[in-house]
């Protein structure tokens, strides 16, 4: 597929970033941006080299939400732009039936997935921010649902990952409200892991990264899996039963070995995949 309005690269610790780039626009979504994202996503999800993924805006803001042009062209339809090809690309499906949707397929990929929040994150934006496993944004940046000044409901899964992100009485107050909070309001709310000045922002987020690709991708993958499974099924007792067996097996994959031996040499592991 041709990028026109996204852009990736990898770095050779194994972090990607995939950019939205249409900057003139605020980086505002569109069926193409839909498309293009997913088929970025699908090709670094499959990518061995890759460990950790940034997901970020090209120039001032991390992306607008919906298009305002397109969105008048809505008016009489009873859905958005469904891109160019709306089912051929499933990046992170058929991990669990639960996570075959849009943006929740965030929470099947094997990757880790950073939203790193440079600015205006709104309607859609804050969805795709909501479902990566972590969270950065710049100081002073603005976020909003949105949806209810433009008499919607809560937009893509929002009122089931919110709760459990920021509790179901901030939700309500973002939900409700669609009132611009700063990144720091949101902060405290639990959303951001840590907001940060512009100045400090990409190179806090990259090193970050680059401790996250330090680690087993096999372990890191799999504590993923553990994280959002445990999510759905609400019950310790199997969590700690389903840990004790993948502890079991992954003490016989090399990474186990290769942490140890580091560990005692006092050196950086060298993991593969």
């Amino acid at each position: 597929m041709e990028l026109k309005v996204t852009r990736y690269q990898i770095d050779p610790d194994g972090v990607a970033t995939v950019w939205f780039n249409r900057p003139e626009r605020g980086n505002s979504w569109t069926g193409r941006m839909h498309d293009e994202y997913r088929y970025i996503c699908k090709i670094l999800d499959e990518d061995a080299k890759v460990r950790v993924i940034i997901v970020t805006g090209e120039g001032r803001h991390f992306c607008s939400g919906a298009d305002f042009k397109a969105l008048s062209g809505y008016v009489k339809a009873d859905h958005y732009d469904p891109g160019l090809s709306p089912q051929a690309l499933k990046p992170g499906y058929g991990v669990r039936h639960e996570f075959d949707a849009d943006m929740a397929w965030q929470l099947g990929m094997s990757k880790p997935m950073i939203a790193a929040v440079n600015g205006a994150c709104a309607g859609i934006a804050v969805a795709i921010a909501a479902f990566c496993d972590l969270r950065f944004a710049v100081q002073g940046s603005k976020i909003t649902t949105v949806a209810p000044k433009l008499g919607l409901p809560a937009e893509y899964g929002l009122s089931w990952i919110l709760p459990r992100l920021i509790g179901l009485t901030h939700t309500a107050d973002v939900l409700f409200t669609g009132r611009i909070l700063l990144a720091e309001e949101m902060q405290q709310m639990g959303f951001f892991n840590k907001v940060l000045p512009q100045e400090d922002f990409q190179d806090h987020v990259r090193s970050y990264a680059r401790l996250l690709a330090s680690n087993s991708p096999l372990a890191v993958t799999t504590a993923k899996r553990q994280l959002w499974n445990d999510v759905l099924a609400q019950n310790p007792g199997a969590s700690v039963n389903e840990s004790k067996r993948l502890i079991g097996e992954l003490m016989q994959h090399p990474d186990y070995a290769e942490g140890v031996a580091a560990l005692l040499e006092k050196r950086p592991a060298n993991f593969t995949r």
